[in-house]
């Protein structure tokens, strides 16, 4: 809902906020900001808000580091709790250069950008992503609260109550819940955001991961969002369900075609398809990414798409007659940890590029990949995910899609950033290594 500058101002007043917190993203996802209080903010809603940029990751260097933070009205929220014993709001900015112009590093504009592509055509694109994440005991060790697995419910388990809680906070806050429940590994828990525009569900991801963090340490507990936290059980994923929309028609259905799928659906899909090793490193960031993304966990680590097939990288979810415009495709390859902006940026503009070039549709896959061996993969034409952070970086730097997308700042930091994250994991000595080799070598 659109808000102005004087209804700000009033629900300010009348929730007695003192204090505005202003929000951005850097380009690793993390969530940065800064505090301004109630004497402030009338000016700063006008103007905007200075700030030294050079310490953020992948922002400007120390020659150039002033920068402003331009709130975005819309997306002003009272938080549901008090912050230091005061009531505070929340409002994402975009960033500019001093000039007004743009500013290239920030990646809540790269996925703005992106959305303008798609609004010229006249297109609207809608996404849903399952943020899946683990309670543990403390932020030291994974130890899970509890043994249950996949919609399991006892009302007294701890991780139970404080997921209720967690939503009724989302929803006080004005973010729609669809619905929450227990995922496969002991102590990992799903909540679902109902479908939104692109651009509002990367903020409610943001902020969803700031809640669930926030609720969690309320009730002494840790929440994280660690891909792969616990050898030998799934890891957290964020499937994402992609749609474009025209007005008020979904560009992706079609009752007549095999899967109720519009020609313009199935180029998406292929553009997704033929793209996704070159934007793996953006949507599995860490080295920790690719310890999911393995066989035999649910994770999909092979290049196809099908409906039924939950090994497949890309699923066409049913849908219930009546329910045509829920139409969609499901992208399971994500993680949790990945930064939003950039991720939703990367996924849309790799289908609209093969809407663009009509890129050609394999045919789907129904059986289980993960029991196929390779001679059968292999003659199927099944690709593989890059299979470590430094395959996924060599796929990416020779991308010209994602270079286009991210633009040349934030394609050639993230890359750095990358490189020195894989080089320090690549020198590192593991707890693995001094007990497997230690005693005999």
């Amino acid at each position: 809902m659109t808000k102005t500058k004087e209804d700000i101002l009033r629900l300010i007043d009348d929730a007695d906020v003192h204090y505005i917190r202003l929000n951005f993203t850097d380009i690793l996802g993390r969530l940065k900001g800064m505090s301004i209080t109630r004497s402030e903010i009338e000016a700063i809603l006008d103007r905007g808000q200075g700030f030294d940029g050079s310490s953020i990751e992948g922002f400007v260097r120390i020659e150039e580091s002033d920068l402003m933070a331009i709130p975005d009205l819309r997306t002003f929220r009272i938080i549901p709790w008090d912050i230091g014993g005061e009531r505070t709001a929340m409002m994402f900015c975009d960033i500019q250069n001093h000039d007004g112009t743009p500013y290239d590093g920030d990646p809540r504009g790269v996925l703005k950008k992106t959305l303008e592509k798609l609004a010229q055509k006249g297109w609207t694109a809608y996404l849903g992503p399952e943020l899946e994440f683990f309670y543990f005991k403390d932020d030291k060790t994974p130890e899970a609260l509890d043994h249950s697995g996949y919609f399991d419910y006892e009302s007294f388990d701890l991780g139970t109550q404080v997921v209720k809680k967690t939503v009724t906070a989302l929803e006080l806050m004005g973010i729609p819940v669809e619905c929450s429940h227990h995922e496969v590994a002991p102590s990992q828990q799903e909540i679902d955001l109902k479908y939104q525009e692109a651009l509002v569900m990367a903020d409610f991801a943001q902020i969803y991961k700031f809640v669930v963090k926030e609720v969690a340490a309320e009730n002494d507990i840790y929440a994280s969002f660690m891909p792969k936290p616990v050898f030998g059980e799934n890891g957290s994923g964020m499937h994402a369900h992609m749609s474009l929309f025209k007005g008020d028609t979904n560009l992706f259905y079609d009752k007549d075609n095999e899967y109720q799928l519009t020609e313009l659906a199935r180029d998406f899909m292929a553009g997704v398809l033929t793209h996704i090793k070159e934007i793996t490193m953006v949507l599995n960031q860490w080295v920790n990414s690719y310890k999911r993304l393995v066989v035999g966990y649910e994770a999909p680590v092979y290049i196809s798409w099908g409906r039924r097939n939950r090994s497949s990288l890309v699923r066409v979810p049913m849908f219930k007659a009546g329910h045509e415009k829920s139409t969609r495709i499901e992208l399971r390859s994500p993680d949790p940890a990945c930064n939003p902006y950039l991720a939703f940026a990367l996924m849309l503009a790799a289908g609209v590029q093969g809407i663009e070039k009509k890129y050609p549709l394999p045919k789907p896959i129904e059986e289980n990949i993960f029991e196929m061996n390779s001679d059968k993969r292999a003659k199927l034409k099944i690709d593989s995910l890059p299979d470590s952070l430094e395959n996924a970086i060599r796929e990416t730097e020779k991308s010209k899609l994602v270079r286009e997308t991210l633009g040349n700042h934030i394609f050639e930091t993230l890359i750095a950033n990358k490189k020195v994250e894989w080089d320090q994991y690549r020198v590192s000595v593991t707890d693995h290594e001094i007990n497997k080799y230690l005693s005999f070598l």
